[in-house]
């Protein structure tokens, strides 16, 4: 029995292989070392996005980066040029990483694709992104997993529209590491004059948006001119090759010397056979843990020591880092629940607010619109939103601002301000960039994202334009916001039922927020008339009870407002209107859709012309007028 014991415990086991055909590291030190891979084989790779403007020759980039590196799997090469042969398609180094036939057969990126090549440095995972203002979300994906970039602009037409969008998005996203690859310099002969008015003008833009390149490389990706080797064609460049400025990037490394973070996903507690442990786990995003650590836990505070470390089916670790998925046990027996974030209590702890300043790239099909509540996921917590401010709504591609905005249209940036219903913990993005990410849902999609400036104190009650004293005038009644879509009905009567619950008012809010698992947001035509006249008797029930109830939804028809007007006691219909073209410019969409004005509406207001302050402030007059009438 020894012996066969003894022969098991000196046996070879053959060693796993990752994606790359690398070994893993616990296997690499387990084994004894014949025929196994160096230390230096397994360091950890890089990632680095590769982004511009759509046809810019990003894929063309890296196809030709994996031929000459040697990172092709073999007979890859062939294959694609015989695919090509059978198919009377002319041969792009492009093909080796488009794989979808989509991608194929139109010539562009859809996907943000994953390769893996590698220099006599270090490895690299490669995040091609996708350039058409269409996939934006998936580029966003692939840079948030970043530690440096590549920009990518075609020389024969120079800066673009997404161009300049996926800079600002590289600087927003906290990706500082970054060189710009100047593509298709045949297209422009060659010439050294063409490539500085390049430099200039797109080293003067990166600049003004907080971004440094490390180097301006002039390349002909087709024939791999400054991409692993010299070019005999662009003599006059001296800089380094796009090979050589990847091995200069600084390797994060997995960030474990950063402080250490790690969003709570789940507390495991296991019964069989005696087994009381109770187990924290999760995926650490920073920094290390041992055993004896004193962790603390936001934003609820509590802190205790670490007990041990567990691991599933093998040998507890010693110490975990960062991009470990860990798990362990306390001291002392606290309630810790998922969405707090895990810190060391001797390291810097992040910052714990329901207020928030933020950058919010948006690209949800509907505007993220002032007054609206969402749900925010930052790490694993998951919280609910409104959104109170819009500090001003960014043009990623020219930089002009504009400041008057209550709506952030499809692929916009802007700076706002959220208030959150409960408390999250999180860091700066200047400060911690993994931990500053989250993501915006809007009916269950995934609509935004972006990255947490700093926090604010609460916001004291907002006065009105029409004084600090003003008292709102409520009585009960039921005031009818219309108008058509993008006109600015919640956001003003958010305004409103935040003003009137400033002053004490009993005020009740109906809107797409408020009863959109309720009565959900029709299809048909026919179903939008029923759900009008359901939350209009819905209305006039608690008008009934001694409210004031303001209702602002899709309501299209003027017959069905009618039959709304006739169930309640006092009916108040505020008619929201502004032109076409703003419409078209608010919502994002020049679709036509049926609405019916009303013919005798109590108040009309242009928003168009009116700020939202404005706007409430006439809302408020008409009222205070109206209930010195009773």
């Amino acid at each position: 029995m020894s012996a066969l014991t003894g022969s098991a415990s000196t046996a070879t086991r053959p060693l796993r292989l990752d994606e790359e055909g690398l070994p893993f590291p616990e296997d690499l030190a387990a084994s004894d070392g014949s025929g196994a891979s160096s230390a230096a084989e397994v360091e950890a790779r890089m990632g680095i996005v590769i982004v511009g403007h759509v046809d810019h020759g990003k894929s063309t980039i890296i196809g030709r980066l994996l031929a000459d590196t040697g990172s092709l799997p073999e007979g890859k090469l062939e294959q694609i040029k015989d695919l090509c042969a059978r198919t009377a398609k002319p041969f792009e180094y492009a093909f080796l990483l488009d794989a979808l036939k989509d991608e194929r057969a139109q010539g562009i990126t859809i996907d943000a694709a994953r390769v893996f090549f590698r220099t006599p440095k270090r490895r690299y995972l490669i995040l091609d992104a996708p350039g058409h203002v269409e996939f934006l979300k998936n580029m966003v994906t692939g840079a948030a997993r970043a530690e440096a970039a590549l920009l990518v602009l075609d020389a024969g037409e120079g800066i673009q529209e997404n161009t300049r969008r996926h800079a600002y998005l590289l600087s927003m996203l906290g990706v500082r590491q970054i060189a710009v690859v100047v593509n298709k310099m045949d297209l422009v002969g060659s010439r050294k004059e063409a490539f500085d008015a390049f430099a200039r003008d797109l080293g003067a833009f990166l600049g003004s948006i907080g971004l440094e390149p490390a180097a301006i490389i002039p390349v002909i990706g087709r024939e791999g001119d400054n991409l692993a080797t010299r070019s005999a064609a662009m003599s006059w460049y001296t800089g380094p090759t796009v090979l050589e400025v990847l091995d200069a990037f600084r390797s994060q490394g997995e960030a474990v010397d950063g402080p250490f973070r790690m969003p709570v996903q789940a507390v495991f507690k296991f019964t069989n056979d005696g087994d009381d442990r109770r187990i924290v786990a999760g995926t650490i995003d920073s920094g290390r843990l041992r055993v004896g650590d004193e962790v603390v836990f936001h934003p609820s505070g509590k802190r205790t020591r670490v007990k041990s470390l567990e691991a599933f089916n093998r040998v507890a670790p010693s110490v975990v880092g960062a991009g470990e998925s860990a798990g362990f046990t306390l001291a002392q027996q606290i309630y810790v629940q998922r969405g707090e974030l895990a810190t060391l209590a001797h390291e810097p702890q992040p910052v714990t607010a329901t207020r928030v300043r933020t950058s919010i790239f948006w690209l949800g099909t509907r505007p993220l619109e002032v007054g609206r509540s969402y749900t925010l996921k930052l790490g694993t917590s998951r919280v609910s939103v409104h959104l109170e401010h819009i500090e001003r709504v960014l043009d990623a591609s020219t930089l002009d601002a504009v400041t008057d905005r209550t709506a952030v249209l499809r692929n916009e940036v802007a700076e706002c301000v959220l208030k959150l219903r409960q408390p999250i913990a999180f860091d700066r993005a200047t400060d911690l960039a993994a931990t500053s990410r989250f993501v915006l849902v809007d009916n269950f999609s995934i609509s935004g994202g972006g990255v947490v400036r700093e926090a604010l104190a609460t916001a004291p009650a907002r006065a009105s334009a029409a004084g600090a004293d003003t008292r709102v005038a409520l009585r009960a009644g039921v005031l009818w916001l219309t108008g058509p879509r993008g006109a600015g009905k919640s956001a003003l009567a958010r305004w409103i039922a935040a003003h009137a619950d400033a002053s004490g008012a009993k005020v009740e809010l109906l809107d797409d927020d408020t009863l959109g698992e309720l009565f959900p947001a029709p299809g048909a035509r026919g179903e939008a008339s029923l759900r009008v006249r359901r939350i209009a008797w819905l209305a006039s029930r608690l008008e009934a009870h001694g409210a004031a109830v303001i209702v602002a939804i899709d309501s299209p028809e003027d017959d069905a407002r009618r039959a709304a007007r006739e169930q309640a006691t006092n009916f108040v219909e505020i008619h929201l209107h502004a032109s076409p073209e703003l419409l078209a410019q608010w919502t994002g969409s020049t679709e036509s859709r049926f609405y019916e004005a009303p013919v005798q509406p109590e108040l009309t207001l242009d928003t168009g012309r009116l700020t939202l302050d404005e706007a409430g402030a006439q809302v408020l007059a008409w009222l205070d007028e109206w209930s010195s009438q009773s």
